[in-house]
């Protein structure tokens, strides 16, 4: 690259836990700027978690990161006129990002009353290794073994 790295910015812990990592997943669920609403959507879908399950809202959020958290992924390559499926491990930050946006995303498409309900239901989904986010992972981590072959040709 030419240009010098962006400073990385500074992410402040959320009120309950303490938890920059709350904060950036309250970050993603965040629409038109609104993020006393994010917050109060997700502190509403820990609360609905705490009541069903003893393991309680905080922990089981942090195993269903964990769970849906991609270890490798897929990128395409041209090489010689055929475009190939590269696997590449994932870096760190990436992964969080990434298994935060699934589970986000499939707790919208979720059936359910409110987005509170949806979330807790995901989040219960993937802390046992079911769901559409765990789904999506399995996939991602299929299709990186299917194209193992294609490896070597890694940048």
């Amino acid at each position: 690259m030419r240009k010098r790295k962006p400073k990385v910015r500074i992410v402040e812990p959320d009120p309950r836990y303490k938890d920059t990592v709350v904060t950036m997943f309250v970050n993603n669920m965040m629409w038109a700027g609104k993020k006393g609403l994010a917050y109060k959507l997700f502190y509403d879908a820990m609360d609905i978690i705490d009541e069903k399950t003893e393991e309680g809202g905080y922990e089981t959020w942090k195993k269903a990161l964990d769970t849906v958290m991609p270890q490798v992924e897929v990128r395409s390559r041209r090489i010689g006129g055929a475009t190939f499926q590269i696997p590449t491990e994932i870096r760190p930050k990436r992964k969080v990002a990434t298994g935060m946006k699934w589970v986000i995303k499939f707790a919208r498409q979720r059936n359910g009353k409110s987005f509170s309900e949806k979330l807790a239901a995901e989040l219960m989904a993937a802390a046992k290794g079911e769901g559409a986010a765990v789904k999506r992972k399995e996939d991602t981590h299929r299709m990186a073994e299917s194209n193992r072959a294609f490896a070597h040709f890694r940048v």
